[in-house]
């Protein structure tokens, strides 16, 4: 029961660490795109080597 004091506050912390970063993708322009970046590998670039 001890451990709860300890893995409830750190799950806290680790959601906002993930939602903190979610955001600066989001406000940095890493999902204006998504289009034209799902077709870039179907693109033929050149040989392959």
């Amino acid at each position: 029961m001890d451990i709860l004091y300890l893995l409830i506050p750190l799950s806290a912390v680790l959601l906002l660490g993930i939602v903190a970063v979610f955001g600066w993708a989001v406000n940095a322009g890493q999902f204006d795109d998504m289009e034209r970046e799902g077709e870039r590998p179907l693109q033929s670039d050149g040989p392959v080597q």
